[in-house]
């Protein structure tokens, strides 16, 4: 159980980040599905015969999951490989894949896997469409999930005013394509991590794919971004200290300890407040009731920083809006590229490394506003954006040709080529299609972007 009374010293904390020898480079993904009724568009409840609780029965029914239950409240799902399917506080599914060594095994199992949940869901009334919101949903509609700890951060939200203004939005509205990485060691970590902050903002100008909110365009092309920069941005968007020369781990445990912890786990397990202190302080004078930190309190913290580039045991990569589903695979194809070929990893860092943290904080709202027509201090974001998708081909093509990859992992990218080559935006082609061949009907919408239902995928397969 969380809480000690041993003392928990620096060199633990620091030594969370460590890798064995010959650590592997694998990929996962996690990506955040809107649970919707098929007709209105509208976010589905928890509880109810056509709610996310329904629907993780029907899943749990198949076999071969575990359920996690906080109280009587169905949660989430875990296999024994590795996958799991949790629910965000806004009542939006996570499919969290296994990790693989490779990106086509990774989308193979994926796709099979939600084409299958897609189809539990279609058996108790639900669609579920991926992207970057909930797009005919509001924050006054919003359909909250029995988290254990949504309340207590919500509670902090609102506790730190204007910066956390629109927390809610971020927790009950918003979705996104995550992918998590590998490092091998301190010097591997602080590469990776630094050309992946530097690089992130700009690469968000590929992926923006979120313009409509309660069924109405909201005058962005990524309305995700946008919330988050007020949810709370002391632990969100660009994680500067890795942009310094020198970055090491240890400067990332400064930055981490000087954060306060949100919410912790008492001794008899319950999600309750932390003390209103930085972490640091806690390891000092304790929780207050007898105990201290240990390492399990410091990794619920780490998972309480939400920065674009989250540094864990893996590298999360967060900063992009989740794609349509049919370019699903575009966004550990360009991260993998990125990241795990030394050559383009160095070129996106010497490509970006002259340019701030406000550089990067400025190009936020811009990307949010304009897309691939935001500059970047100066510069169009198209350009750099190009460039790191050029960067990115490139370090797949060199994994292919080391047999890493299989070779149609490059085709990978062809929707953001397209998006690049043209200039035309997830976002702009979904608002081209809402006020053209949909004619702004909800059920022309996720009819179009909800995830097909494999047919021959019946529940039972779903993979084991």
């Amino acid at each position: 159980m969380p809480g000690s009374t041993a003392p928990v010293e620096r060199r633990d904390l620091e030594g969370v980040f460590a890798k064995p020898p010959g650590a592997a480079e694998r990929v996962g993904l996690e990506t955040e599905i809107a649970a919707v009724d098929p007709v209105t568009g509208d976010s589905r409840p928890y509880h109810g015969e056509r709610g996310v609780r329904a629907l993780l029965d029907a899943v749990l029914g198949v076999g071969g999951w575990h359920p996690v239950r906080h109280g009587a409240d169905l949660v989430a799902l875990t296999r024994d490989d590795g996958a799991q399917i949790t629910l965000e506080p806004g009542g939006a599914v996570e499919y969290g894949s296994a990790p693989h060594g490779d990106l086509v095994t990774l989308l193979d199992r994926t796709r099979r896997d939600l084409a299958a949940l897609a189809g539990c869901a279609a058996r108790v009334g639900i669609a579920l469409v991926p992207g970057a919101n909930y797009p005919f949903t509001g924050i006054s509609g919003a359909k909250w999930a029995p988290k254990p700890h949504s309340e207590i951060v919500r509670d902090h939200l609102a506790r730190i005013g204007a910066g956390g203004a629109w927390g809610p939005h971020v927790m009950a509205l918003t979705l996104s394509t995550q992918v998590t990485l590998d490092y091998t060691g301190p010097a591997d970590l602080a590469r990776k991590l630094r050309a992946q902050v530097a690089a992130s903002t700009a690469a968000a100008a590929l992926f923006v794919n979120s313009p409509l909110e309660a069924g109405r365009p909201t005058g962005l092309l990524s309305r995700r971004m946008r919330y988050w920069t007020r949810h709370d941005p002391r632990r969100t968007g660009v994680l500067a200290p890795a942009l310094a020369e020198g970055f090491t781990a240890a400067d990332f445990v400064d930055w981490a300890l000087a954060l306060r912890m949100i919410y912790r786990r008492d001794r008899a397990g319950r999600y309750v407040p932390a003390p209103d202190r930085p972490f640091a302080v806690l390891l000092d004078e304790g929780f207050g009731d007898g105990t201290a930190p240990d390492l399990a309190d410091w990794l619920l913290h780490l998972s309480q920083i939400w920065t674009d580039v989250r540094l864990r045991r893996t590298l999360e990569l967060r900063a992009v809006d989740g794609p349509p589903h049919a370019a699903l695979g575009a966004v550990p194809a360009f991260w993998v590229g990125l990241t795990y070929d030394a050559s383009s990893c160095a070129d996106a860092w010497e490509l970006l490394r002259r340019h701030t943290a406000a550089d990067h904080r400025a190009l936020v709202d811009d990307v949010a506003a304009r897309g691939l027509r935001a500059r970047l201090a100066g510069t169009p974001v198209a350009e750099v954006a190009a460039e790191l998708l050029r960067l990115a081909r490139r370090g797949l093509a060199a994994r292919v040709d080391r047999g890493l990859e299989h070779p149609s992992a490059t085709a990978l990218l062809e929707p953001l080529e397209e998006v690049a080559a043209t200039g035309t935006t997830f976002a702009e082609q979904c608002l081209r299609r809402w006020s053209g061949e949909f004619h702004e009907s909800p059920e022309r919408y996720v009819r179009a972007y909800r995830i097909p239902v494999d047919h021959e995928c019946v529940p039972g397969r779903l993979l084991r």
